[in-house]
């Protein structure tokens, strides 16, 4: 039995191709036979069961939230069924909220019973938790979904069942709370079931369910209404309670997606409010308090718009965002003060001081970002230290009230190239002039954007960060994250409990409020006998300093654990205070935005563990924990009970454990086969990666593996004091397939190339795209052929096939692009590097690759009869000298090798080399030396200016 456990970004759509009321019809016919006995048919279904054949039918999918007081229980349930005659393998998918965490997922397959349960991580390796960290921030950016998946092996004639169980405390955005479900079981279901059950003691208003939304997968389904909620949707509500059934039909659900892919299920609402101070809950000594003052009269704002025009914004992107700007330029108010920043290069300023918000002043402003044309690179720290530094002089020059509130609205595609390019210090130098001061809010465009820079800027800077992704509709995203931050209603606010009456309290000091959000505060009380608590508001608005204090009567609020409604997973005794797990929730999250904030490693080490522990009492499978799944048998079957390890909810990696030593099926063919008549040797790093250096002069070919880690940046070729070229590769990481020897897989997501000589420049190459930038910036898309050439350079791009880059004609790399049509779960579009000409790269080079280019070795059989130095070439290879063990001597290293087949991408089906089981004994130095601190590093480690 094979068994697959992980979470990963996407979901790969099943398309159907049957007559989907047809096949309705015939599913609703499939599932009475199934009710029968297996075994039982009828001639009318014959056909269906042929075309079921291949695909397990899934007879169930529900999905049940229970919603308490803004914080959300909710499980999912699926049952699949394999009518085949042999054991079939079946996937089980699930997007959930980002911002939510896994506590639970069982399987029962058959007799056996798979129950998971969260364990800490002993080590975590620091880029990686930062990686998966940017995930489970409670504002991530996209606000979007991660992908939890698990696959199995189905008996014959035999069913499987999961269950998920997941938690998330909902957000309050412009005046509404919204839970989110994703309705994509990738096939038509025989029962779909989705009910959320909502309990507001406050009271419930406003409570709305619009059509099913399916933006994340453009095409795959549709929506039969306009307006109102989806079709088979039953609403009840009272004052504080209320429930939402969605129960499809089979050709109710063929009639909106014939694939299964139906979308999201929303439920909008928000509740009463009439205290002051907020709304204060309390449940067996823990308590939460929800802080949203409204009818306040707004703080002005002083507020700069800095935007990117870089070369790679061109197109939709800037078009979107400067309609984006119009629009929000007109909802700026009279008493708030304005600028427009457009940076590239250069970093071009519309006003050298911010200006009133005027009739005049709006228009002028719109004529200067209609006038901005993409060109150049990207200088982001110089254009937030312009923006920081418009701000700051305003607040001196115009002795501005401090009860006004000083933002930046920063949006970019890219990564920054000119400049100050380390993102440690673009942080350090942001931190530095904000002062604190300055709320900076970030918008990333694209898919190349580098967001975890984003988001620790906007985190370090009391603001938050979004991504726009390029199939999106930029313009409604940008108007609708302004919004969100429009009408800044306090800042500097503090909310003050009596030290010796409360503990373990979250977050207290908060820079802004906004109308439309939440302020949300938990802890627990020090006296259960506590009748009232102290609870003083302090902040400022635009009139005055604002001061609440009162006396809550929480003995009145005690309640016993009662909320029905609320499923425990199974085998776990957890405790269903809703307050508890919120405050835990709470917690959890601001200790991994201070881990992600934090510089200081014994800080970070502290957070970590504190986190950990907390993660791990609570059941939160988060990135410093891991979901273990136990098989629960009986005695007989006790050496084949197996522990797996997910990756952390968010993680990259997924740990794969075969429980039947069942195969997965090979790798599909790539998208396109690439040109045979390119000119590639065999000199290459691609795949996995597998790396390959050919000897023409000894006729030797010698391959060895490097296994790195995703986020590592590899240094390929590193010739800069001589030659002037710098090959850097970045890695990106995959899950491994069944019964790999991995945890995972690295490939190279990104091929930067830089040039010193005649001219500085560099190319960026990603599968998607190439950025060419030796002054002016130039993108090019990588599904498209086209020839360009200058500064000594000549790229030739072979749609979704292949790069040629050739550097004074004395050097070539071609970079293969490996696209896949439908991607597995373990498979990345990734790029193959291979050196084609090494004429113009100097004695001096190395790198993984470029250490070899000059040398040639010599390959020797030690062994009595045939001496110490005893050489052969390929052609000449014996069959008894292939079974046997070498000695390969290259550089002064001797290395033990055997003869290997290998396949690579190169448009070869495979090649014959001696293969060097230990990399570490064939190359100079250690892995580390090899890792590159960011793409565009050309500091050598050997050789002839070598750092120290």
């Amino acid at each position: 039995m094979l068994l697959l456990l992980g979470l990963c970004l996407g979901l790969p759509l099943c398309v159907a191709r049957q007559d989907p009321l047809a096949l309705a019809e015939e599913l609703e016919e499939a599932l009475r036979w199934d009710e029968q006995q297996i075994g039982h048919r009828v001639p009318r279904q014959v056909r269906l069961q042929q075309r079921l054949k291949t695909k397990p039918l899934m007879t169930h999918f529900s999905v049940k939230s229970t919603i308490i007081s803004r914080y959300a229980f909710t499980m999912v349930s699926c049952t699949l069924l394999n009518r085949a005659s042999e054991d079939k393998e079946v996937d089980f998918q699930m997007q959930i909220p980002a911002a939510a965490f896994i506590t639970n997922f069982t399987m029962v397959v058959g007799d056996r019973i798979y129950q998971g349960e969260v364990a800490g991580k002993k080590k975590i390796h620091g880029d990686r938790a930062k990686k998966q960290n940017n995930k489970t921030l409670e504002d991530n950016g996209e606000r979007g979904t991660e992908t939890f998946s698990a696959s199995v092996i189905i008996p014959s004639k035999d069913k499987a069942a999961f269950y998920l169980h997941y938690e998330e405390l909902l957000q309050r955005r412009l005046g509404k709370y919204e839970h989110v479900i994703s309705v994509r079981p990738q096939q038509l279901a025989g029962k779909l079931h989705v009910e959320v059950n909502i309990l507001e003691k406050s009271g419930i208003v406003s409570l709305e369910v619009p059509p099913l939304q399916n933006s994340r997968q453009k095409g795959s389904g549709k929506v039969e209404d306009e307006v109102g909620p989806p079709p088979a949707t039953d609403i009840n509500q009272n004052e504080t309670f209320a429930k939402i059934v969605f129960n499809p039909t089979i050709i109710q659900q063929a009639k909106i997606a014939q694939n299964g892919i139906l979308g999201d299920f929303i439920i909008r609402y928000d509740v009463n409010r009439e205290q002051k101070v907020g709304d204060i809950q309390v449940l067996n000594d823990y308590f939460v308090h929800y802080f949203a003052p409204k009818d306040l009269p707004p703080l002005p704002k002083n507020i700069v718009f800095v935007l990117d025009s870089s070369a790679s914004m061109v197109g939709t992107k800037l078009r979107q965002t400067k309609d984006a700007l119009f629009t929000i330029l007109h909802d700026l108010r009279p008493q708030d003060h304005f600028n427009v920043v457009g940076f590239s290069s250069q970093i071009q300023v519309w006003k050298n001081h911010l200006v009133s918000v005027t009739p005049n002043n709006i228009r002028d402003s719109k004529v200067y970002i209609h006038h901005m044309t993409p060109t150049g690179g990207t200088n982001i720290n110089g254009a937030l230290q312009k923006g920081i530094e418009l701000l700051n002089n305003h607040i001196a020059d115009n002795d501005i009230d401090s009860r006004s509130v000083s933002l930046i609205v920063f949006l970019t595609d890219g990564k920054a190239t000119v400049g100050e390019i380390r993102s440690s210090k673009i942080l350090s130098n942001t931190k530095e002039a904000a002062q604190g001061r300055v709320c900076i809010f970030t918008i990333g465009i694209g898919n190349d954007v580098d967001f975890k820079l984003l988001e620790k800027l906007s985190l370090e800077n009391c603001g938050m960060t979004r991504r726009v992704l390029e199939e999106d509709n930029a313009k409604e995203q940008l108007i609708g994250f302004y919004d969100e931050i429009r009408t800044p209603l306090l800042s500097d606010i503090r909310i003050d409990y009596p030290p010796d009456s409360v503990k373990h309290v979250t977050k207290t000091l908060f820079p802004n409020y906004f109308n439309g959000s939440e302020i949300i505060i938990a802890g627990k009380l020090v006296d259960s006998q506590l009748d009232n608590l102290h609870v003083e508001v302090t902040a400022s608005n635009s009139k005055k300093f604002v001061v609440l204090k009162t006396d809550v009567p929480v003995g009145s609020l005690r309640t016993g654990n009662d909320v029905i409604g609320v499923s425990t997973p199974k085998g776990q005794d957890v405790d269903q205070n809703y307050i508890e797990r919120l405050w835990s929730y709470l917690t959890i999250k601001e200790l991994l935005t201070s881990w992600l904030k934090s510089d200081d490693e014994q800080e970070k080490e502290r957070l970590m563990e504190r986190a950990r522990a907390l993660a791990v009492n609570y059941h939160f499978l988060t990135p410093f924990t891991s979901l273990k799944v136990k098989e629960l048998a009986p005695e007989a079957t006790q050496r084949e009970r197996k522990d797996y390890g997910s990756s952390a909810a968010m993680g990259p990696e997924t740990v794969v454990q075969s429980l039947h030593g069942k195969d997965m099926p090979p790798e599909p063919d790539f998208m396109k086969q690439y040109n045979p008549r390119i000119k590639i040797s065999k000199t290459s790093a691609d795949g996995d990666p597998h790396f390959v250096v050919d000897f023409p002069l000894s006729k030797l070919t010698v391959c060895f593996n490097i296994d790195g880690n995703p986020g590592d940046i590899l240094r390929l070729i590193s010739d800069h004091m001589d030659s002037g070229v710098t090959v850097n590769g970045e890695l990106i990481g995959a899950p491994a397939p069944p019964n790999g020897h991995k945890k995972y897989r690295t490939y190279f997501r990104t091929i930067t190339i830089l040039i010193n000589k005649p001219e500085r420049s560099y190319l960026e190459i990603t599968p998607n795209r190439i950025v060419l930038d030796g002054g002016d910036r130039l993108v090019l898309p990588c599904n498209q052929s086209v020839v360009v050439g200058s500064w000594g350079l000549e790229l030739s791009v072979s749609a979704n096939a292949n790069i040629t880059v050739t550097i004074q004609g004395t050097i070539t790399f071609v970079i293969l692009i490996h696209l896949y049509k439908n991607p597995a779960p373990y498979q990345r579009n990734h790029l193959g590097f291979y050196i084609s000409n090494s004429k113009g790269l100097s004695t001096n080079c190395h790198g993984l690759l470029g250490q070899f280019l000059n040398q040639e070795p010599k390959l020797t059989k030690e062994s009595v009869g045939l001496g110490s130095n005893w050489n052969h070439t390929e052609p000449s290879v014996s069959q008894a000298d292939l079974s046997s063990e070498k000695i390969l001597k290259v550089k002064g290293h001797r290395v033990p090798v055997i003869w290997k087949q290998r396949k690579i991408y190169n448009g070869q089906e495979q090649i014959d080399c001696w293969f060097a089981r230990n990399s570490a004994k064939l190359i100079d130095g250690e892995y580390k030396d090899y890792l590159a601190s960011h793409p565009f590093d050309t500091e050598t480690t050997f050789g002839r200016g070598a750092s120290q």
